[in-house]
């Protein structure tokens, strides 16, 4: 791309001067938006045929709106990650318009692109079982499956994201009573989160092994080369080891599940042991407790389905169908 064009320089100003300093946008953002404006600009350079001509008159809402209908059909994402990308387009054209007025009408226009209505899926989650199977599945004879015992409890316990355990330290964890451990989530918003005792001991142990000292800015998990672990790499871990344990536990075959299933799964385990919404929605990192209130809809799933199986204690002295047959109601409820 030419680094002298509007585009690339207002590219260069966004990235480097608005998000971070001005937004105060946290290094995930930054990450996503430019993975997506990354897409799109590829996108139109290939469908212009000149990458390194790339101007903004090139970039037009038909074009974006293509990309979009691309990203569904050509990548085969889905209308969240659809969504997301839009977001980066909308943030940069924003930008764009309020730092060039000559392009005010296309950022306006550009802007004007709808996001597209999501369905809500069925919360994927394991239970306390499927939970366990995956555990016991781990053969720890190695350094590299402890370590995966280690990051899949963590998980398990903490319920955080992926991308706060990737870039948690040595100096985040208190080990010692009562443990826990600091994570930094989404707007660079920091909270505290409780570990199990065992789950400290495991930690102890992993530190030790790796010759991790305690309270010093070292990554926790690392790949085979000695680099902290990525999200990819958390999520090929998950994948093997959930897998592992289909054998034993062939429920898990039919359940899509990815690392953000185990975050699920701990909500669903702390609401089911009586915790309550406001507790588990800091737990989680959550900002509003309405977004914690679905974890609440599938354990009223759960319920529901338990009752449907389960018989009842009582019998009424009648026949419970025979209002649908009887054409009198008045005298059916009289005969009660």
């Amino acid at each position: 791309m030419n680094t002298d064009s509007t585009l690339a320089r207002t590219l260069h100003q966004f990235f480097l001067n608005f998000l971070p300093n001005q937004r105060a946008t946290s290094p995930h953002t930054i990450q996503s938006y430019r993975d997506g404006l990354k897409l799109l600009l590829m996108y139109i350079a290939d469908q212009q045929g000149a990458r390194s001509r790339l101007e903004v008159e090139h970039v037009t809402v038909e074009r974006v709106i293509a990309f979009l209908q691309h990203l569904e059909t050509g990548r085969h994402n889905g209308v969240s990650t659809r969504n997301t990308r839009l977001s980066a387009i909308h943030s940069f054209f924003r930008y764009l318009g309020s730092q060039h007025a000559q392009h005010l009408g296309l950022s306006q226009r550009i802007l004007g692109i709808p996001f597209k209505r999501t369905s809500s899926r069925e919360i994927q989650h394991l239970d306390n079982p499927e939970i366990k199977a995956v555990l016991n599945g781990i053969d720890r004879s190695t350094p590299a499956a402890r370590r995966d015992y280690v990051l899949l409890s963590l998980l398990f316990n903490t319920g955080a994201r992926v991308s706060e355990v990737v870039a948690l330290k040595a100096c985040d964890f208190r080990l010692t009573a009562p443990p826990h451990v600091v994570l930094r989530g989404k707007g660079k918003k920091q909270r505290t989160c409780p570990i199990w005792a065992e789950t400290a001991r495991l930690l102890r142990s992993h530190l030790e092994e790796l010759r991790i000292v305690p309270h010093e800015a070292q990554s926790v998990f690392l790949n085979q080369r000695g680099q902290p672990i990525t999200r990819f790499g958390v999520r090929l871990i998950v994948k093997k080891r959930i897998h592992n344990a289909t054998a034993k536990m062939p429920s898990l075959r039919h359940k899509r599940l990815h690392p953000h299933s185990i975050r699920h799964s701990t909500a669903i385990f702390l609401l089911r042991s009586g915790v309550d919404l406001s507790t588990i929605a800091h737990w989680l990192g959550h900002v509003s407790v309405n977004t914690t209130n679905k974890y609440l809809k599938v354990d009223l799933e759960a319920k529901q389905k338990a009752l449907a199986k389960a018989k009842p204690l009582f019998r009424s002295n009648g026949d419970a169908g025979a209002w649908r047959k009887q054409p009198d109601l008045l005298g059916w409820l009289e005969s009660l």
